[in-house]
């Protein structure tokens, strides 16, 4: 088992990572009857895509022996209707500006983020834009 969640009412959930007893609550977005005073589960989506693109250029970091502790990510969830979906992701990643990577080093680290496990499993049509930001 990954993880156990609980319907806390009021549009409320309570999510525990059985590896690590972590606990993570979700509630729903104010466009949506929420209170938007957590994470909502689409917002969850957006954030792991950007979690997972940058574990994933932490490995390929590790392996090529680059920097990149630091990165910042901005993310965007654009909601569409007709069903309610998220229609896009947009990420921007701003690396440190401390740091200067070459032309190999950052196609290794774009490569890595865009072939992430999340982007590889999220449907075709959600539209997902990733601006890495080198300056």
């Amino acid at each position: 088992m990954t993880s156990k969640l609980i319907y806390k009412g009021d549009l409320r959930t309570e999510a525990t990572h059985i590896l690590s007893g972590s606990v993570m609550e979700t509630d729903a977005p104010p466009d949506n009857n929420g209170k938007g005073e957590r994470f909502s589960p689409t917002d969850l989506v957006a954030t792991a895509m950007a979690a997972c693109m940058c574990t994933l250029m932490g490995i390929a970091a590790r392996t090529h022996n680059i920097n990149i502790d630091g990165i910042e990510c901005e993310i965007y969830k654009i909601m569409v209707p007709h069903p309610r979906r998220i229609g896009e992701v947009k990420v921007t990643m701003h690396f440190p500006k401390h740091i200067t990577y070459t032309d190999k080093e950052k196609k290794i680290l774009e490569l890595a983020a865009l072939t992430c496990p999340v982007i590889e499993s999220l449907h075709p049509d959600l539209k997902k834009s990733v601006t890495f930001d080198w300056l």
